[in-house]
């Protein structure tokens, strides 16, 4: 399912104690990557760290776990640091760590405002901050932050939220600008399916019923998507938001090396485009 194209690369995944987070730090460590996975929580941290570690030729080695929150930049800082030392090097981040609880206006007090926007928008700027130094000095990188249909619409209940995502749009439009000549890819990526959503817990999964699990796809399914992107050339699709699903559908009929198409790499086509034309201008 992974064939090695990251091999040797160093990946940093947030937010990777479950679901998504960790779907995504698995596929790109079967991919041949190193990664280091990062989260608030250490029990499900530890369960990724092992059921990567028991996926992958290299063992628990290729695969490191930090208890790290994406609000302290001292601490993602000091993470980034000590990935190079470990590694060398950090090619890839994946901006996954984020908070989504459902509540209306009403009930945005500015406590909550200020969490929602400081773990799902600054959270991201501090990712990319601490590992911006070393992707400079060692010539290129990928930063890849999660979307969301909260990126391109507005849903009820999701006020801070579709803002923190909107956010994370314009972030990368203009980073992108920046990074180009450094050889940085900046871009984000959906889900492009329906995922658990992000506040149910390991041990909440394990309650549901098959029933309850089948409304939604496996994370490590979506991982194909992540491992495609990550082996591209930086400057060829910098800029441009992504979704995981019609990619992981592509990569299963036409493998890694499909030929490019709009409708093969998302979900939102006139989108990408318009994002595709403005870079040529």
């Amino acid at each position: 399912m992974f064939p090695p194209l990251l091999k040797d690369k160093v990946a940093w995944v947030t937010g990777a104690g479950r679901g998504f987070g960790a779907g995504i730090a698995c596929g790109l460590a079967q991919a041949g990557a190193r990664v280091c996975v990062t989260d608030v929580n250490a029990g499900e941290l530890a369960i990724t760290q092992q059921e990567i570690g028991e996926t992958i030729a290299g063992g628990s080695g290729d695969v490191w776990a930090q208890v790290v929150d994406v609000r302290d930049f001292a601490a993602m800082q000091a993470t980034a640091e000590a990935i190079v030392a470990r590694w060398g090097r950090i090619d890839l981040l994946v901006s996954n760590a984020a908070i989504m609880p459902l509540r209306s206006f009403d009930d945005h007090t500015p406590d909550f405002w200020q969490q929602m926007i400081a773990v799902n928008l600054t959270g991201v700027y501090h990712g990319v901050r601490a590992c911006w130094d070393q992707m400079v000095a060692q010539g290129g990188g990928h930063l890849l932050a999660i979307a969301s249909g909260a990126s391109v619409r507005g849903f009820v209940d999701e006020v801070a939220y579709c803002t923190a995502k909107h956010g994370l749009e314009g972030f990368t439009k203009a980073l992108a600008l920046e990074a180009r000549p450094h050889n940085i890819a900046v871009n984000t990526m959906g889900p492009g399916k329906r995922i658990k959503p992000t506040a149910i817990t390991r041990e909440q999964e394990q309650q549901l019923t098959e029933a309850e699990r089948s409304q939604w796809v496996e994370p490590l399914a979506l991982a194909p998507a992540f491992v495609w992107l990550a082996a591209q050339a930086p400057k060829r699709f910098s800029g441009l938001r992504f979704d995981a699903g019609p990619i992981a559908d592509t990569v299963a009929r036409e493998g890694y090396d499909f030929v490019f198409t709009l409708e093969k790499v998302t979900l939102y086509t006139d989108d990408f485009a318009k994002r595709l034309a403005a870079q040529k201008d």
